[in-house]
């Protein structure tokens, strides 16, 4: 589950992670009353306004409507209502947005941190996330903090540097004062960075996180280290053990169809190619992706309707697969072990039914329990469904209609 900003910052902060303070706004009336309450906390009267999409590159990216970036500076509490006009309620594109702008329903305003002093304020990129072929956690940075670090790692891969933390025993002193040396710090930022990198390391672990990715991570003038950004996925399958952080899901941000999905059990992702899928197990519903690519075709979606494949449940399935414009054809796929065959052949025969037909041509491949009965159902039900016995055979039924 992906988080906005304020909310994973909110998570670093109970974690003992220092950043920015900041007042979060859905209203353009309360903009300036909050603007001001957090300048009497802060004691500045500079602000930065983000806008709060799941997407990277919100400095970068337009609002479609005003032509403002997603992060603007407000120099003064007299810009903050303008700055906040500008991005509050406009649809953001950015490079991460697949060209379609998303509505930006909150901003966070938050103090500006890259006051003068002492030294010069730096930007480091920090990431934490689980390296799944050597079974550890790896902390990533690098000195390129506040840019792209695809950029970074495409040129200049030798200023990326990568610590692995055994999770058995956790992050250790002297890991995080390796991270410290390797950034090139010193004195007092030197030991704040220490602190940091082990607070993070511990939200990682303690949020259930599968990401935790801030950039930047500055070190002020007066040599503090914060978190300026952050960018949060939680793994779905912990949220059990964290009510309070489930209830932060935006499903505005969500691709409708997934949601739909989900809100009726149905475990569905979808993708960007022409052929529907309808499957019973992840596992065979990924080898029916790869037979599609292997047919010509690019399968549309993953969809899982798990044991149960009633009429009322392959409809529902139908309806979400056909929200999709792309689609030139739907597979189904399933293996007949704790659902039989026939009941799941009489539900698409009774869903095609219920919808008047469907648009688009059908093939149905049903294999184990009660096989036979479901194919003579299929095949005697006098729709445009087509029936297969083999998974190849399936596959050459899709090459034929996308021809």
């Amino acid at each position: 589950m992906n988080l906005h900003e304020y909310q994973g910052k909110s998570i670093l902060n109970s974690f003992g992670v220092p950043i920015q303070e900041g007042v979060v706004v859905d209203k353009l009336e309360d903009a300036v009353a909050k603007s001001k309450e957090l300048s009497e906390k802060t004691g500045t009267e500079w602000f930065v306004v983000k806008a709060q999409i799941h997407a990277g590159g919100r400095g970068k990216g337009t609002v479609e409507e005003t032509g403002s970036h997603g992060v603007v500076l407000a120099k003064g509490i007299d810009k903050v209502e303008e700055t906040v006009k500008g991005i509050l309620g406009g649809h953001l594109e950015t490079a991460q947005t697949n060209g379609v702008g998303k509505k930006v329903n909150k901003v966070l305003i938050t103090e500006d941190v890259y006051y003068p002093g002492d030294s010069e304020p730096s930007e480091i990129y920090m990431s934490v996330l689980m390296d799944r072929d050597k079974g550890r956690n790896v902390i990533m940075y690098s000195t390129e903090g506040g840019m792209d670090i695809e950029a970074v790692a495409e040129k200049t891969p030798e200023l990326i540097f990568k610590e692995e933390i055994d999770p058995r025993v956790g992050i250790q002193g002297f890991q995080a004062r390796k991270i410290a040396f390797n950034l090139g710090l010193s004195g007092k930022a030197f030991k704040e960075m220490t602190k940091f990198v082990t607070a993070l390391y511990s939200a990682y672990v303690g949020a259930d996180a599968s990401l935790f990715e801030i950039n930047p991570v500055l070190k002020t003038s007066d040599d503090k280290i914060i978190a300026v950004d952050a960018k949060v996925t939680l793994d779905d399958n912990a949220l059990f053990r964290h009510k309070d952080y489930a209830e932060m899901r935006d499903k505005s941000e969500e691709d409708p169809a997934e949601v739909e999905a989900d809100e009726v059990g149905l475990n569905f992702v979808k993708l960007d190619g022409n052929v529907g899928c309808m499957v019973n197990g992840a596992g065979l519903a990924m080898a029916t992706m790869d037979i599609i690519k292997q047919s010509g075709g690019n399968p549309a979606n993953f969809l899982d309707v798990g044991g149960t494949a009633d009429a009322a449940r392959v409809e529902k399935a139908f309806d979400i697969i056909l929200k999709d414009d792309n689609v030139q054809a739907i597979l189904i796929n399933i293996f007949g072990g704790i659902v039989r065959c026939d009941r799941v052949a009489q539900g698409v025969v009774d869903a095609y039914k219920n919808m008047g037909g469907i648009p688009v041509p059908i093939i149905v491949r049903l294999q184990g329990t009660n096989a036979e009965e479901a194919k003579k159902l299929i095949d005697d039900s006098g729709l445009d469904v087509q029936s297969a016995v083999l998974l190849q055979e399936a596959a050459d039924k899709v090459k034929e209609i996308l021809a």
